[in-house]
């Protein structure tokens, strides 16, 4: 049986965020970088460690404006397992290892 998932916070990327305007013009989308990094800085917080081995994949658009909640989905050892959600439904997940803390 496997542990439910640790809920590590939330963020919402507003719509004067930098990387929108060009992303696409006139119907903006937060890039996938901008997602993965704010899922990151989440796990980071958590973990202590930094990212190698990153896995992801994106699977719904994401407005500004949209609130994604990050989890754990699976622990050490081994790779980590996270998910991004909005409203319940998967927009991003991945796997990763972790170096340890310096």
């Amino acid at each position: 049986m496997s542990d439910p998932p640790v809920r590590l916070g939330q963020f919402t990327i507003a719509a004067d965020h930098p990387a929108l305007p060009g992303h696409f013009p006139g119907n903006p989308i937060v890039p996938g970088v901008v997602l993965l990094d704010q899922a990151l800085s989440l796990i980071r917080s958590h973990t202590g460690g930094s990212a190698r081995g990153l896995r992801v994949k994106f699977t719904a658009v994401v407005k500004a404006g949209e609130t994604i909640e990050v989890s754990l989905t699976t622990q050490a050892p081994g790779p980590l397992g996270f998910s991004a959600l909005r409203n319940g439904r998967t927009v991003m997940s991945g796997s990763l290892r972790l170096d340890p803390p310096t």
